[in-house]
């Protein structure tokens, strides 16, 4: 009886992949779980490192990079556990995680899915829970007011300046880098929408088990270390295009019919002049990646999460 499938795409992050994987021996050891990894036609080694390092691990090696949205969804049509867990190659799960995750959601019957605590390599925990990005998160991004007021539970709510990280909370949309979810909540809803590739994936499934009746968790009684972003700043400027054209289809699939047409048309305005913006201003660095592009300028909405 498979309890917990692990499902985790990669795509030229060998070593970290390795670390990652690693760290899952418990879990490729006990019989219970399976680790399920879909390379995206990685050129750095990575699938022959899984074959050779970790035989028992299902490998899905893709011919071209099919997304990560898709990659997923490929990971989750081979799952047969009780539970799964989408897990990002760049994390490195402390001792217990699965075990706490599932007790959680064993003892939380109106919980589609639970999220750990999320640290840096340094100890550090990492802001990884944020509200849905409605229209009033747009305008707040826009006029600077959370940079100015980041604790405030109005100004700063998107990204939930307050939040304390050593407390369980319900949440909307914790960081999927590590996210453990119910398989019977999956089967209601289905997988991943692929018109998302990399990001609103998360957000657009945490808002359909919102919409479905369950609940979101964030729990400290689970740790993970998380890189940040390695696959992502490959993208360079494409990803901040990729972000807003997300962000777009999310307005287009969630609100278009649900808001005023002013302030729908206002809020997707705003989404096109934040990705202009951005884009100028890198260009104006003259930086092509690293992790300052997946921060914002000061006035310019910044709303991706796919890490």
């Amino acid at each position: 009886m498979i309890k917990l499938s692990i499902i985790i795409v990669n795509w030229n992050t060998m070593s970290l992949l390795q670390c990652c994987l690693r760290s899952l021996k418990p879990e490729i050891d006990n019989g219970e779980s399976e680790i399920i990894v879909v390379d995206n036609a990685s050129s750095d080694g990575a699938i022959d490192m899984v074959r050779t390092e970790f035989p028992t691990v299902t490998l899905i090696a893709n011919s071209k990079n099919l997304s990560f949205a898709t990659g997923t969804n490929q990971g989750l049509s081979e799952a047969s556990g009780k539970f799964v867990m989408l897990l990002n190659p760049d994390t490195e799960l402390t001792e217990g995680t699965t075990e706490r995750l599932m007790k959680f959601l064993d003892t939380h019957s109106d919980a589609a899915a639970a999220a750990p605590k999320l640290i840096y390599p340094d100890g550090l925990p990492q802001q990884s829970c944020r509200t849905f990005p409605t229209p009033s998160v747009l305008f707040i991004e826009a006029l600077g007011l959370e940079r100015l007021f980041p604790k405030s539970k109005l100004f700063g709510r998107y990204r939930m300046g307050w939040f304390n990280y050593d407390e369980t909370h319900e949440v909307d949309q914790p960081m999927a880098s590590c996210l453990m979810i119910r398989r019977t909540a999956l089967d209601q809803i289905g997988h991943m929408d692929e018109e998302f590739p990399l990001f609103f994936n998360d957000v657009d499934l945490c808002l359909r088990l919102k919409g479905a009746g369950w609940k979101v968790f964030f729990t400290p009684a689970a740790v993970v270390v998380h890189h940040h972003g390695a696959s992502t700043r490959q993208l360079g400027k494409e990803l901040i295009r990729e972000s807003h054209r997300s962000l777009l289809l999310f307005y287009r699939k969630h609100y278009r019919n649900r808001l005023n047409i002013l302030i729908y048309a206002m809020s997707c305005t705003l989404i096109q002049l934040g990705g202009i913006m951005r884009t100028i201003a890198l260009r104006g660095r003259g930086e092509n990646n690293g992790p300052r592009l997946a921060t914002g300028d000061p006035g310019v909405p910044d709303l991706q999460r796919r890490d």
